[in-house]
Protein backbone atom coordinates (compact mmCIF):
# COMPACT_ATOMS: atom_id res chain seq x y z
CA UNK A 1 0.00 0.00 0.00
CA UNK A 2 1.37 3.28 -0.98
CA UNK A 3 0.44 6.62 0.39
CA UNK A 4 0.07 8.79 -2.09
CA UNK A 5 0.01 13.10 -1.48
CA UNK A 6 -3.40 14.14 -2.47
CA UNK A 7 -2.63 18.06 -2.48
CA UNK A 8 -2.43 19.99 -5.36
CA UNK A 9 0.93 20.86 -6.73
CA UNK A 10 1.68 24.41 -6.26
CA UNK A 11 3.23 26.18 -9.10
CA UNK A 12 5.98 27.92 -8.60
CA UNK A 13 6.06 30.83 -11.67
CA UNK A 14 9.76 30.92 -13.18
CA UNK A 15 9.83 34.60 -12.31
CA UNK A 16 10.02 33.61 -8.37
CA UNK A 17 12.74 31.46 -8.63
CA UNK A 18 15.03 33.43 -10.52
CA UNK A 19 17.80 35.56 -8.86
CA UNK A 20 17.34 38.64 -8.54
CA UNK A 21 19.62 40.63 -11.24
CA UNK A 22 21.49 43.78 -9.91
CA UNK A 23 20.90 46.21 -12.73
CA UNK A 24 24.53 48.26 -13.18
CA UNK A 25 23.05 50.36 -15.60
CA UNK A 26 22.52 52.98 -12.76
CA UNK A 27 26.28 52.86 -11.43
CA UNK A 28 27.67 55.18 -14.39
CA UNK A 29 24.84 58.05 -13.45
CA UNK A 30 25.60 57.71 -9.95
CA UNK A 31 29.35 58.13 -10.07
CA UNK A 32 28.80 61.22 -12.54
CA UNK A 33 26.45 62.60 -9.61
CA UNK A 34 28.93 62.11 -7.27
CA UNK A 35 31.81 64.04 -9.46
CA UNK A 36 29.54 66.48 -9.85
CA UNK A 37 28.97 67.01 -6.06
CA UNK A 38 32.70 67.10 -4.97
CA UNK A 39 33.49 69.28 -8.24
CA UNK A 40 30.61 71.64 -6.98
CA UNK A 41 31.08 71.66 -2.81
CA UNK A 42 34.39 71.55 -2.69
CA UNK A 43 35.15 75.00 -3.62
CA UNK A 44 32.59 76.27 -1.07
CA UNK A 45 33.79 73.84 1.50
CA UNK A 46 37.70 75.33 0.73
CA UNK A 47 36.45 79.06 0.74
CA UNK A 48 34.60 78.76 4.31
CA UNK A 49 37.78 76.97 5.59
CA UNK A 50 39.70 79.72 3.86
CA UNK A 51 37.69 82.36 5.58
CA UNK A 52 39.12 81.59 9.30
CA UNK A 53 42.63 81.27 8.23
CA UNK A 54 45.60 83.51 8.74
CA UNK A 55 46.91 84.93 5.11
CA UNK A 56 49.99 82.74 5.66
CA UNK A 57 48.27 79.98 6.52
CA UNK A 58 45.98 80.04 3.08
CA UNK A 59 49.35 80.70 1.15
CA UNK A 60 51.63 78.03 2.56
CA UNK A 61 48.68 75.70 4.25
CA UNK A 62 46.08 76.18 1.71
CA UNK A 63 44.31 72.44 2.14
CA UNK A 64 45.09 72.03 5.98
CA UNK A 65 42.46 73.40 8.50
CA UNK A 66 43.19 76.98 10.18
CA UNK A 67 45.37 75.66 13.36
CA UNK A 68 43.45 78.64 15.21
CA UNK A 69 39.99 79.95 13.89
CA UNK A 70 40.34 83.72 12.75
CA UNK A 71 36.63 85.38 13.39
CA UNK A 72 38.06 88.57 13.01
CA UNK A 73 38.05 88.23 9.38
CA UNK A 74 34.38 88.47 9.59
CA UNK A 75 34.01 91.01 11.35
CA UNK A 76 36.72 92.97 9.01
CA UNK A 77 35.10 91.44 5.82
CA UNK A 78 32.08 92.96 6.71
CA UNK A 79 32.65 96.44 8.64
CA UNK A 80 35.99 97.65 6.94
CA UNK A 81 35.40 95.70 3.43
CA UNK A 82 31.76 97.93 3.21
CA UNK A 83 30.51 93.86 2.88
CA UNK A 84 27.81 94.96 5.41
CA UNK A 85 26.78 97.91 3.57
CA UNK A 86 27.09 95.81 -0.03
CA UNK A 87 24.63 93.10 1.85
CA UNK A 88 22.08 95.63 2.66
CA UNK A 89 22.23 97.26 -0.44
CA UNK A 90 21.11 93.61 -2.22
CA UNK A 91 18.37 93.02 0.07
CA UNK A 92 16.81 96.01 -0.48
CA UNK A 93 16.89 95.64 -3.98
CA UNK A 94 16.47 91.64 -4.23
CA UNK A 95 13.36 92.11 -1.85
CA UNK A 96 11.83 94.54 -3.44
CA UNK A 97 12.20 92.89 -7.10
CA UNK A 98 11.31 90.11 -5.49
CA UNK A 99 7.91 91.14 -3.96
CA UNK A 100 7.27 93.29 -7.27
CA UNK A 101 7.83 89.72 -9.39
CA UNK A 102 5.55 88.08 -7.70
CA UNK A 103 2.50 89.94 -7.42
CA UNK A 104 2.89 91.25 -11.40
CA UNK A 105 4.03 88.07 -12.57
CA UNK A 106 0.89 85.93 -10.65
CA UNK A 107 -1.71 88.50 -11.81
CA UNK A 108 -0.43 87.77 -15.44
CA UNK A 109 0.06 84.05 -15.42
CA UNK A 110 -3.61 83.80 -13.97
CA UNK A 111 -4.84 85.58 -16.23
CA UNK A 112 -3.36 84.08 -19.56
CA UNK A 113 -4.16 80.92 -18.02
CA UNK A 114 -7.97 81.76 -16.82
CA UNK A 115 -9.15 83.86 -18.90
CA UNK A 116 -9.68 83.26 -22.58
CA UNK A 117 -9.73 86.62 -24.74
CA UNK A 118 -8.07 87.85 -28.25
CA UNK A 119 -4.43 88.06 -28.21
CA UNK A 120 -4.11 85.81 -25.48
CA UNK A 121 -1.24 83.20 -26.70
CA UNK A 122 0.27 86.13 -28.38
CA UNK A 123 1.38 87.64 -24.74
CA UNK A 124 1.92 84.18 -23.48
CA UNK A 125 4.90 83.61 -26.35
CA UNK A 126 5.66 87.31 -25.99
CA UNK A 127 6.87 86.48 -22.74
CA UNK A 128 8.38 82.84 -22.98
CA UNK A 129 10.54 84.94 -26.03
CA UNK A 130 11.42 87.38 -23.81
CA UNK A 131 13.04 84.63 -21.64
CA UNK A 132 15.30 83.57 -24.77
CA UNK A 133 16.32 86.85 -25.13
CA UNK A 134 20.36 88.18 -24.46
CA UNK A 135 19.87 90.50 -22.16
CA UNK A 136 23.35 91.89 -22.82
CA UNK A 137 22.11 92.96 -26.14
CA UNK A 138 19.42 95.10 -24.20
CA UNK A 139 21.86 97.07 -22.22
CA UNK A 140 22.43 100.10 -24.37
CA UNK A 141 19.27 101.20 -24.58
CA UNK A 142 18.06 100.05 -21.36
CA UNK A 143 20.71 102.56 -19.53
CA UNK A 144 19.17 105.81 -21.68
CA UNK A 145 15.78 104.62 -21.15
CA UNK A 146 17.26 104.28 -16.90
CA UNK A 147 18.87 107.65 -17.23
CA UNK A 148 16.35 109.92 -18.88
CA UNK A 149 13.94 108.72 -16.06
CA UNK A 150 16.34 109.86 -13.45
CA UNK A 151 16.85 106.28 -12.04
CA UNK A 152 20.19 106.01 -12.63
CA UNK A 153 22.16 104.72 -9.82
CA UNK A 154 18.96 104.08 -7.61
CA UNK A 155 17.65 101.58 -5.85
CA UNK A 156 14.14 102.30 -7.51
CA UNK A 157 15.86 101.83 -11.25
CA UNK A 158 17.18 98.74 -10.53
CA UNK A 159 14.44 96.88 -8.60
CA UNK A 160 11.89 98.05 -11.25
CA UNK A 161 14.73 96.54 -14.16
CA UNK A 162 15.08 93.17 -12.11
CA UNK A 163 11.47 92.96 -12.02
CA UNK A 164 10.82 93.52 -15.51
CA UNK A 165 14.23 90.98 -15.86
CA UNK A 166 12.15 87.73 -13.79
CA UNK A 167 8.73 88.18 -14.45
CA UNK A 168 8.72 86.71 -17.79
CA UNK A 169 10.24 83.61 -15.87
CA UNK A 170 7.45 83.38 -13.41
CA UNK A 171 4.82 83.93 -16.02
CA UNK A 172 5.77 81.00 -17.69
CA UNK A 173 6.76 78.56 -14.37
CA UNK A 174 2.91 79.95 -12.88
CA UNK A 175 0.56 80.09 -16.44
CA UNK A 176 1.01 75.80 -15.71
CA UNK A 177 -0.10 75.61 -12.03
CA UNK A 178 -2.96 78.60 -12.61
CA UNK A 179 -4.73 76.16 -15.64
CA UNK A 180 -5.12 73.23 -13.64
CA UNK A 181 -6.53 74.41 -10.71
CA UNK A 182 -10.71 73.52 -10.66
CA UNK A 183 -12.68 76.04 -11.91
CA UNK A 184 -15.45 74.90 -9.31
CA UNK A 185 -14.02 76.76 -6.84
CA UNK A 186 -13.67 79.96 -9.17
CA UNK A 187 -17.34 79.31 -9.93
CA UNK A 188 -18.86 79.11 -6.77
CA UNK A 189 -16.67 81.96 -5.53
CA UNK A 190 -18.36 83.88 -8.28
CA UNK A 191 -21.77 82.79 -7.40
CA UNK A 192 -21.00 84.03 -4.09
CA UNK A 193 -20.40 87.16 -4.92
CA UNK A 194 -16.23 87.31 -4.93
CA UNK A 195 -15.14 89.86 -7.63
CA UNK A 196 -12.36 88.65 -10.25
CA UNK A 197 -9.57 89.98 -7.88
CA UNK A 198 -11.38 88.05 -5.44
CA UNK A 199 -11.36 85.27 -7.01
CA UNK A 200 -8.00 85.40 -7.68
CA UNK A 201 -7.14 85.62 -3.88
CA UNK A 202 -8.71 82.66 -3.51
CA UNK A 203 -6.78 80.71 -5.83
CA UNK A 204 -3.64 81.69 -4.97
CA UNK A 205 -2.87 79.57 -2.64
CA UNK A 206 -4.12 76.57 -4.28
CA UNK A 207 -0.97 77.60 -6.24
CA UNK A 208 1.63 77.86 -3.22
CA UNK A 209 4.10 74.83 -4.38
CA UNK A 210 4.96 76.86 -7.85
CA UNK A 211 4.89 80.30 -5.88
CA UNK A 212 7.50 78.95 -3.35
CA UNK A 213 8.95 77.13 -6.33
CA UNK A 214 9.49 80.44 -8.57
CA UNK A 215 10.08 82.98 -5.43
CA UNK A 216 13.46 80.65 -4.51
CA UNK A 217 14.50 80.65 -8.42
CA UNK A 218 14.00 84.18 -8.99
CA UNK A 219 15.57 84.80 -5.15
CA UNK A 220 18.57 83.20 -6.19
CA UNK A 221 19.25 84.87 -9.90
CA UNK A 222 18.42 87.96 -8.62
CA UNK A 223 20.91 87.44 -5.44
CA UNK A 224 24.05 86.77 -8.00
CA UNK A 225 22.59 89.29 -10.71
CA UNK A 226 26.12 91.29 -11.79
CA UNK A 227 25.34 92.68 -15.47
CA UNK A 228 22.62 94.60 -14.60
CA UNK A 229 24.15 96.47 -11.44
CA UNK A 230 27.02 96.82 -13.54
CA UNK A 231 25.60 99.02 -15.65
CA UNK A 232 22.92 100.52 -14.44
CA UNK A 233 24.18 101.29 -10.29
CA UNK A 234 27.31 103.29 -10.94
CA UNK A 235 27.23 104.80 -7.15
CA UNK A 236 29.82 103.16 -5.26
CA UNK A 237 27.61 103.38 -1.92
CA UNK A 238 24.42 102.01 -3.51
CA UNK A 239 26.57 98.97 -4.73
CA UNK A 240 24.97 95.39 -4.43
CA UNK A 241 27.05 92.41 -3.11
CA UNK A 242 27.93 91.21 -6.81
CA UNK A 243 29.72 94.61 -7.72
CA UNK A 244 30.98 95.08 -3.59
CA UNK A 245 32.64 91.26 -4.51
CA UNK A 246 34.25 92.33 -7.14
CA UNK A 247 35.74 95.46 -6.28
CA UNK A 248 36.92 93.20 -2.82
CA UNK A 249 38.35 91.18 -5.18
CA UNK A 250 40.66 93.71 -6.17
CA UNK A 251 41.54 95.75 -3.42
CA UNK A 252 42.01 93.07 -1.50
CA UNK A 253 44.39 91.53 -3.79
CA UNK A 254 46.11 94.55 -3.90
CA UNK A 255 46.72 94.56 0.05
CA UNK A 256 47.38 90.60 0.33
CA UNK A 257 44.20 90.40 2.78
CA UNK A 258 43.61 86.87 1.41
CA UNK A 259 41.86 85.90 4.66
CA UNK A 260 39.27 89.01 4.50
CA UNK A 261 38.69 88.52 0.98
CA UNK A 262 37.32 84.71 1.49
CA UNK A 263 35.32 86.23 4.66
CA UNK A 264 33.65 88.31 2.14
CA UNK A 265 32.90 85.52 -0.18
CA UNK A 266 31.52 83.33 2.42
CA UNK A 267 29.03 85.76 4.00
CA UNK A 268 27.92 86.86 0.11
CA UNK A 269 27.26 82.72 -0.34
CA UNK A 270 25.31 81.84 2.60
CA UNK A 271 22.11 83.80 2.23
CA UNK A 272 22.02 81.64 -1.02
CA UNK A 273 22.89 78.33 0.80
CA UNK A 274 20.72 79.09 3.52
CA UNK A 275 17.54 79.63 1.24
CA UNK A 276 18.21 76.59 -0.84
CA UNK A 277 19.22 74.00 2.38
CA UNK A 278 15.96 75.43 4.10
CA UNK A 279 13.07 75.52 0.99
CA UNK A 280 14.50 72.41 -1.07
CA UNK A 281 11.66 70.21 -0.25
CA UNK A 282 9.34 72.81 -1.80
CA UNK A 283 11.77 73.54 -4.45
CA UNK A 284 11.36 69.43 -5.57
CA UNK A 285 7.28 69.63 -4.38
CA UNK A 286 6.65 72.32 -6.89
CA UNK A 287 8.89 71.16 -9.67
CA UNK A 288 7.21 67.54 -8.80
CA UNK A 289 3.69 69.27 -9.02
CA UNK A 290 4.37 70.95 -12.39
CA UNK A 291 5.73 67.82 -13.88
CA UNK A 292 2.77 65.89 -12.97
CA UNK A 293 0.48 68.54 -13.77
Amino acid sequence: MTLVDERPAVSVPPAAVRRPRRSYAVFPVHLAMLAWAVVTALPLLWAVVSSFKTDTEILNEPWSLPASPQPGNWARAWTEASIGRYFLNSLIVVGGALLLTMLLGSLVAYALARYEFRGNRLIYYTFVAAMFFPVFLALVPLFFVVQRLGLLGTYPGLILVYAAYAVPFTVFFLHSFFRTLPGEVAEAALIDGCSHFGVFRVMLPMARPGLVAVGIFNFLGLWNQYLLPLVLNPDPDRYVLAQGLAALSVSQGYRSDWSGLFAGLTIAMLPVLIAYVAFQRHIRAGMTAGAVK
